[in-house]
């Protein structure tokens, strides 16, 4: 059991500060939501990115890739949501 906030995907779970550095690197490199060639570019970017949470490098390796790091960063699209848990993916209050 761990005690801070996390995010979960699936049976996927990253703590609540990964999760925000994902979507402040998904912001500054284009976004994971746009059209596909798009998104899989900033993908791409992303998992090469030196401040990528280290605990977010796994996914880098999966299929699905795109898709969870997409549902994580729309996880905490609003900060305040999650900080105060009413986001479903949000668990550790």
């Amino acid at each position: 059991m761990h005690n801070w906030v996390s995010i979960s995907d699936g049976d996927l779970e990253f703590p609540l500060e990964s999760v925000k550095k994902l979507r402040e690197l998904a912001v500054e490199d284009g976004g994971l939501g746009g059209p596909h060639a798009r998104s899989q570019l900033a993908f791409i970017k992303i998992c090469k990115h030196p401040e990528l949470p280290k605990d977010l490098l796994p996914v880098c390796e999966r299929k699905d890739a795109v898709l969870v790091f997409r549902r994580l960063s729309l996880a905490v699209q609003d900060d305040d949501q999650c900080e105060l848990c009413a986001n479903t993916a949000c668990t550790g209050c």
